[in-house]
């Protein structure tokens, strides 16, 4: 997991909490501090080190470096073959990682497993939309070449994979899709659970920061890496870039509509 100075204290404490509360409870949770803090964040930090020292493990540098530097360092302090995946504004159901190692006990031959989420707005209670994402190996492929097949805070992996796979390296707003395209090239396996067992946050500005230039550049920026590499060819390049283009380009009240229309299910 990883924080900076703008993360909130009451969602640093759900989030912490949740993963404590697990059915099969983690073994160590690395948090990286990604440049100076609040004091009341450091002070709660510190709390949870004092109440669970054997199970808390906080680094961190002085100045923020971004969050793939932060998750490549983290990843490297990580003491276990298996690493899940946390974001500090996010909350995982009890049986999250329980039925993660389900699924790598029943194929040892997964290498990375995710699962479908909620994504609400300020409360858990007020949720929006339901990210209903691909299963099977096979089907998670397909759809990769399209779009990102997971969300990033649902993962549990194997960390030798992840660094066969080159880990995280620079890719600003694209670090897990990135990540996930060179698990692709290095043969690794992939499963989501048709299930949301994690609830991400989001708000307005959510939708506002995909019609920035700026992630546009970003993302043609990312696109055109995969292509260079051969993640992706010619055609796959271009009908994906289209469709964002398109939707990065329209006023912030359609981009909306067309995420939760067309990107999202409802949530029953």
């Amino acid at each position: 997991m990883s924080i900076y100075e703008k993360t909130k204290a009451s969602e640093l404490s759900r989030s912490i909490d949740c993963m404590l509360g697990q059915t099969v409870p983690p073994s160590e949770i690395v948090i990286v501090k990604d440049g100076g803090l609040p004091p009341a964040l450091d002070k709660l930090l510190a709390d949870y080190a004092l109440k669970h020292p054997n199970v808390m493990k906080i680094v961190g540098y002085p100045s923020n470096q971004g969050l793939w530097y932060a998750l490549r360092m983290g990843l490297g302090e990580c003491s276990n073959e298996l690493v899940a995946r946390m974001d500090s504004d996010d909350y995982s159901c009890p049986d999250r990682i329980e039925q993660e190692l389900a699924v790598m006990r029943n194929d040892p031959s997964i290498d990375c497993v995710g699962t479908n989420v909620i994504e609400f707005e300020g409360s858990l209670d007020n949720q929006v939309s339901l990210v209903d994402l691909p299963s099977n190996h096979e089907d998670i492929l397909r759809f990769g070449k399209r779009r990102c097949p997971f969300r990033h805070p649902t993962l549990l992996y194997k960390k030798s994979v992840v660094l066969q796979s080159g880990g995280y390296q620079e890719m600003p707003l694209f670090e897990d899709y990135d990540l996930y395209m060179r698990m692709v090239s290095a043969g690794a396996k992939f499963q989501n659970i048709a299930e949301p067992l994690v609830f991400v946050g989001v708000d307005r500005s959510f939708f506002q920061r995909r019609g920035d230039p700026s992630y546009l550049k970003k993302m043609v920026y990312f696109r055109t890496t995969c292509l260079k590499r051969r993640d992706i060819n010619a055609f796959e390049y271009t009908t994906s870039i289209i469709p964002h283009a398109i939707v990065c380009l329209l006023p912030n009240r359609l981009r909306a509509f067309a995420y939760k229309t067309f990107l999202r299910a409802e949530v029953k």
